[in-house]
């Protein structure tokens, strides 16, 4: 590890977020001396965001818990062409009236990891397409299109890997990075920030931000990347088999996000607990030393800290209860999901997919022919089975040994 003089950077850097930045050395000096407002930016794509999204707003909190002030930028502008990086196809177009309100909802997660109010270093959450919408063409041509060259932006991995496949990008599309630049140019002036934050993937996006400071303004301005978040076994994180796992409540329940962070790899233990709770140091060193069956008791707190960050102290104790429930009692703890099938009731297969246990009709059929499927602790294995509880019944339908959910009249 490095050794910063601010306790920005030392936070940051012993809990595993730095990738990569622009000037180590002036964004140390300049976080030593002052407050420094940094921003990251989030498209309303979505009304929730996925965990893929977290380790971000986890390194707003860190500067808030450092001592600098956190800007979220709600891309209501930018979510209106959508970033390209990484991506083979265009986003589909959404409404005014569905951008803002996902943006409504992906707030309340925010709300909980952040304070937010109009101190020197409460966060504020503001939303580009204030400034973006504003912006005339041939101004935005004038102002900003000078400072980009089609040479250097065809060399983005987000334009250059799309050509590299023959898959079409739109005009649209291509312009999203300089929008972004411009994202940071703004804010610098309205709100003095000075660095922007965000994942690997959004490094050239970042760069060309700083430039166009610089170029416009002669202001220093610093980038900081967090490494691509991948799991042990090199799954993308936020992606599972049976879907993304959602921050909000009502897009994923609490006890499957608990369940989540209970059964990640033995060897993520203790790369999570740094990067997603507030846990001391030495207590995660302590915890990831674990070893045996032990290391599950690690699992256990990980999932709590999360879920108590992210849903709440009563979330996080009702998805343990939950599982404890689950696996050592009767196996209907009241926080599993759950599914009324009304007094018709549902065929199997159409039964695993719609309460969440499987991603399609497809898996649920292969499931149950590999045996792995359990309506309450039998093995099943006919998709057509017609599920119907009786009045007043639950029965616990079960993919494997780690998850579970309830289905009622």
């Amino acid at each position: 590890m490095s050794t910063y003089e601010s306790a920005l950077l030392r936070l940051l850097d012993e809990r595993g977020y730095i990738h990569q930045q622009t000037d180590a050395a002036g964004l140390d000096a300049l976080a030593a001396k002052q407050i420094v407002p940094g921003y990251i930016g989030f498209d309303a794509t979505a009304p929730s965001l996925h965990i893929g999204s977290l380790v971000q707003i986890m390194m707003l909190r860190r500067l808030q818990q450092a001592g600098h002030k956190p800007v979220v930028v709600m891309g209501g502008g930018t979510t209106r062409i959508g970033d390209p990086t990484g991506r083979d196809e265009s986003r589909k177009m959404l409404t005014d009236e569905t951008i803002e309100a996902n943006i409504r909802s992906i707030f309340t997660v925010f709300d909980k990891l952040l304070k937010f109010g109009d101190g020197p270093t409460d966060a504020v959450m503001v939303n580009n397409h204030d400034w973006l919408g504003q912006l005339g063409y041939i101004e935005l041509l004038q102002q900003v299109g000078t400072h980009f060259t089609i040479n250097r932006m065809l060399t983005f991995d987000s334009v250059r890997l799309r050509l590299e496949r023959e898959q079409p990008m739109t005009f649209l599309e291509f312009n999203y990075m300089i929008l972004q630049g411009y994202d940071f140019r703004h804010l610098s002036r309205e709100l003095d920030v000075r660095l922007q934050m965000g994942g690997s993937d959004q490094w050239g996006n970042i760069v060309n931000g700083i430039e166009l400071g610089r170029r416009m303004d002669g202001t220093e301005l610093f980038g900081l990347t967090t490494p691509l978040l991948t799991t042990a076994d090199g799954a993308k994180m936020g992606k599972t088999a049976a879907g993304a796992v959602w921050l909000n409540e009502d897009a994923l329940p609490a006890y499957d996000f608990w369940q989540y962070w209970r059964n990640v790899d033995d060897r993520d233990v203790g790369r999570f607990l740094r990067l997603f709770t507030d846990l001391p140091l030495d207590e995660i060193n302590r915890l990831e030393s674990l070893e045996g069956s032990e290391i599950n008791s690690a699992k256990v707190v990980l999932a709590n800290e999360v879920t108590k960050l992210v849903r709440g102290g009563q979330a996080a104790t009702r998805a343990e209860a939950t599982a404890r429930e689950t696996f050592a009692g009767s196996g209907a703890g009241e926080d599993l999901p759950g599914l009324a099938t009304g007094p018709e009731g549902m065929r199997l297969a159409a039964l695993l997919t719609e309460i969440g246990l499987t991603a399609s009709n497809g898996e649920a059929k292969r499931k149950l022919a590999e045996g792995a499927v359990r309506l309450d602790g039998e093995i099943v294995t006919d998709p057509a089975l017609l599920v119907v509880p009786a009045e007043g019944e639950t029965l616990r339908l079960s993919l494997g040994k780690k998850r579970h959910a309830l289905v009622h009249r």
